[in-house]
């Protein structure tokens, strides 16, 4: 089956830098309450030290991690988003997603340094 423009979906927004693991529980989080995922990657490289990947390698990484859920997912390209912004009664509800304390404390930044990118 593939993605469906019509089913109920969750949008999830990030700068994937990279996606790791807590990133993964967040999207399947997601995926529990909703049919399926639509993954919003902003294109922030290059923007300070703390984006060195392009849109092309986030999009390639989140892909493979997260193959066995092929048809559940879309990734799409957006600008660096500074405010999200809705009107009364839109439909969808915005929430944040706690996760366990040993997932939210993964770091992109510490990730980054491990594999030598500052």
């Amino acid at each position: 089956m593939k993605f469906n423009w019509k089913k109920k979906t969750a949008i999830y927004i990030g700068r994937f830098q990279p996606f790791h693991l807590g990133h993964k529980k967040l999207f399947l989080k997601a995926l529990k309450s909703s049919n399926q995922v639509c993954i919003l990657v902003m294109d922030s490289q290059g923007i300070n030290k703390k984006n060195p990947y392009s849109f092309n390698l986030v999009k390639k990484k989140i892909t493979e991690t997260l193959k066995e859920y092929k048809n559940k997912f879309i990734i799409i390209k957006i600008p660096v988003v500074s405010s999200v912004v809705y009107g009364r009664k839109v439909g969808y509800k915005i929430r944040k997603i706690n996760l366990p304390m040993n997932i939210e404390k993964i770091s992109a930044t510490k990730i980054r340094k491990k594999i030598n990118i500052k």
